[in-house]
Formats: C-alpha cells, sequence, structure tokens
C-alpha cells in the first residue's frame, strides 16, 4: 500500500497552505495499493516531535471506503468520519510547530473492518480500536518549521 501527494514529496516541506494559521486546507493524499481484503481506510497525521509524551495528533479520519484513492483538502467521501484532535476539535488542524522543524505523519491504515466508534473518538482511542484489524498500512512524512509560519 502507498500513500502520496501531489502537494509534497516524502520528506519536503508541507505548504504553507496547509498549514494552521495559513490556510488550514488539508492536503491532497492519493492512496494505491489497498488490500483486496480491506473493508475501510483510517487515516492519522501524527507529530511526532510535538512536546509531551504522546506528540500531537493534527486529522483522524475513518470509515473511508477501500476503493478511496484520491482524498483532496475540500471533500471526504461519504461515510468517512472525523474524530477529535489534540487541538481538541474535530477535522484537520494543519502545522504549527511552536519550535523548530518538525515531521508529520500521514499513517493511512486499511483495515479489515468498518469501525463502530463515535465521531467524539479521541486519536489514541482509535488506534487501540483499530489494531487488531490492520491489514496494511503506510507513511507520507511531510516537514514544517516553525519559522516556515511567519515566511511569505
Amino acid at each position: 500500500m502507498n500513500i502520496s501527494s501531489p502537494d509534497f514529496a516524502d520528506g519536503a516541506k508541507i505548504p504553507k497552505a496547509c498549514a494552521r494559521l495559513s490556510g488550514n486546507r488539508r492536503p491532497t493524499l492519493r492512496i494505491a495499493g489497498v488490500p483486496a481484503n480491506a473493508k475501510s481506510l483510517a487515516i492519522i497525521c501524527h507529530d511526532p516531535d510535538a512536546p509531551g509524551r504522546d506528540g500531537f495528533y493534527h486529522w483522524t479520519v475513518w470509515n473511508l471506503p477501500p476503493e478511496t484513492t484520491e482524498i483532496t483538502g475540500n471533500t471526504l467521501p461519504n461515510g468517512a468520519v472525523e474524530g477529535i484532535t489534540s487541538w481538541g476539535h474535530s477535522g484537520y488542524g494543519g502545522p504549527q510547530p511552536p519550535f523548530g522543524t518538525h515531521r508529520y505523519q500521514f499513517f493511512v491504515y486499511a483495515l479489515n473492518t468498518m469501525l463502530d466508534i463515535p465521531a467524539a473518538t479521541k486519536p489514541q482511542a482509535l488506534s487501540a480500536t483499530m489494531q487488531l484489524h490492520i491489514v496494511d498500512q503506510a507513511v507520507l512524512t511531510g516537514m514544517f518549521s516553525a519559522l516556515d509560519t511567519f515566511r511569505k
């Protein structure tokens, strides 16, 4: 399985338009090679470099149809559920590192089931719920610097 974006290459800088203070637009994500036995997909955007024990969760979404090949900055497939982020609300909350350059990891998971959990589910509970259902996964990493927030 593979996840990529036309907005940034793996390991490259995430566009400012996707940052929380500069547009907060989700990057377009492309998904390929989903296993035939997948019943749904889930995506978690995580900043492992953020202060704190568990990093910072910028986006969670699950129950994406397994035939999903692209998610744009403005739309999600019918039935997709966005959970609560570390910002304390649902939906995408883009990069806003308090210092230095941080990694933003977009994990896509192919699951062997649809998840029956409420939209108020927090990232750690989502991860725990789907652990026994993951049939494949992939990651795309983007970079963003605290200085990028203020550059033109």
